[in-house]
């Protein structure tokens, strides 16, 4: 089955899972521990990515976070290909370290956000790498002891989170804490790692349910919400995806377009976007810049990348073609 396209937008709140290829591990020593969250928070910085609950384990990592102006691709693709050059570097390795492709799935704010803090803070007491909650409290890889103040993490949202469990610093604090201690009996919860329609209707007993119903439910794995949230994002997925696919064809008929003046006029495709300013060539492009702008419907960017020039020139070209036009 081909993989699914991933649902960003800017602004948009994940829960993203790495793991370690073949479920290696993706650190070995504090040291690596080190190089991985101070990566990940510098990254987050530079790309206005907002963290807000995080956990580093010994052969995956879990994250919450909210999509910069880049999206999430970039930020993670930046994330994980540097801490891995690092790490093979440092430990005499080759290839890759992580699975291919991380899991992201988009996250319903109001219904999962405490739940999924929660989760996620609570995997390294899961995974007994510490023993009890008051050694979690300390521990160091993971973004709990941040919310906490014990460790300070800039690019860690900690205001955000604390705001979902009170008004007062002090409140919040304390409820955010009693809190995850009543999460401690509930196990792992794969209903928020899961399947699709687990993950959409919030859990086995409401899906046996909808079964016996024989109701049909619209559910998605890449989607932690409802189903009228589930609903939306597919939609808004459909249409930036019609969105791509519209620019790809405009792209490709540009590219048609601009090879077949360059063999009509016999000129070489680098000479046109080495930025001559010999007469017929910039005429030629002027030319261009004119019909794929306000005929193809290109974007100035776009425009300027097939030409080979600045996305102000093109500008300029079109405003001169349209002063012509009303003279």
């Amino acid at each position: 089955m081909p993989r699914q396209a991933r649902l960003d937008a800017p602004g948009t709140v994940h829960h993203v899972i790495l793991r370690g290829l073949e479920r290696g591990q993706i650190v070995a020593d504090a040291q690596d521990r080190a190089a991985f969250v101070a990566r990940l928070g510098a990254l987050a910085a530079a790309t206005g990515t907002t963290l807000y609950a995080w956990a580093l384990l010994p052969n995956h990592a879990h994250l919450l976070l909210r999509s910069g102006p880049q999206g999430l691709p970039q930020f993670m693709r930046r994330v994980l290909t540097g801490y891995a050059l690092g790490y093979n570097r440092r430990h005499k390795r080759a290839g890759h370290l992580f699975q291919n492709r991380y899991k992201s799935i988009v996250v319903e704010e109001d219904t999962y956000f405490r739940e999924l803090v929660r989760c996620i803070h609570l995997n390294p007491l899961r995974a007994r790498l510490v023993p009890d909650l008051p050694h979690l409290d300390r521990y160091p890889w993971c973004g709990h002891a941040g919310i906490l103040g014990r460790k300070r993490h800039p690019w860690q949202d900690r205001a955000y989170v604390l705001s979902w469990f009170g008004r007062t610093a002090r409140g919040a604090l304390r409820a955010y804490r009693a809190f995850l201690r009543e999460g401690l009996p509930q196990g792992r919860r794969p209903e928020l790692v899961g399947g699709g329609l687990v993950r959409s209707l919030g859990g086995w007993a409401e899906v046996r349910a909808i079964r016996q119903r024989a109701t049909r439910v619209l559910a998605d794995e890449r989607i932690l919400g409802t189903g009228p949230f589930v609903d939306r994002m597919l939609a808004a997925g459909d249409a930036r995806q019609q969105t791509q696919r519209a620019r790809g064809q405009r792209l490709r008929e540009a590219q048609a377009l601009i090879r077949r003046h360059c063999r009509q006029a016999q000129l070489g495709l680098e000479e046109l976007r080495l930025g001559s300013r010999r007469r017929r060539i910039a005429a030629m492009r002027a030319h261009l810049a004119v019909h794929l702008v306000t005929q193809l419907g290109l974007s100035l960017a776009d425009t300027a990348r097939q030409l080979g020039v600045s996305t102000s020139g093109i500008a300029k070209a079109v405003a001169r073609a349209e002063r012509s036009q009303v003279h």
